[in-house]
């Protein structure tokens, strides 16, 4: 390993992140074990949006925000295995914001000022996978 120590700019960025990616897993449960009177609080087109998620949108949202989790924690701690959880997790993202963006079409029901978060998502993604690889060409992973 040539230099244990990340910069301190990466350091920060990837606690952000794996904060970021914590309240992901809060949505995630928060969407998961929605209660039958929080959903029938909702406009009705939304109650729809949510109650037509197929199961592997779910499942992709959980691979997503888990493995961002991961793979930030993995990173922080220097182990290369940061790598597979943040692609996995940028799969993840990329199924979920498919199912969302185009077959869904979200913003129709959410407005477009909407595409926002889904663009955030998917550059923060994109990112941590980029840092995985950066740190890796640099040895500060193992």
């Amino acid at each position: 390993m040539k230099n244990s120590n990340f910069p301190l700019w990466i350091t920060v960025v990837l606690i952000i992140l794996l904060i970021w990616n914590i309240i992901g897993v809060l949505n995630f449960y928060n969407q998961v074990t929605i209660s039958e009177q929080d959903l029938m609080n909702l406009p009705i087109e939304q109650q729809n949006f949510i109650a037509n998620i197929p199961f592997w949108t779910i499942i992709a949202f959980g691979i997503a925000v888990v493995g961002g989790s991961l793979g930030c924690m993995a990173l922080l701690l220097k182990k290369k295995v940061a790598n597979i959880f943040l692609q996995l997790s940028l799969a993840g993202v990329i199924a979920q914001m498919y199912h969302n963006l185009v077959i869904a079409k979200a913003l129709d029901i959410y407005g477009p000022g909407q595409i926002t978060m889904p663009i955030m998502i998917i550059s923060f993604s994109i990112l941590l996978v980029w840092l995985s690889k950066y740190a890796t060409k640099k040895e500060w992973i193992s």
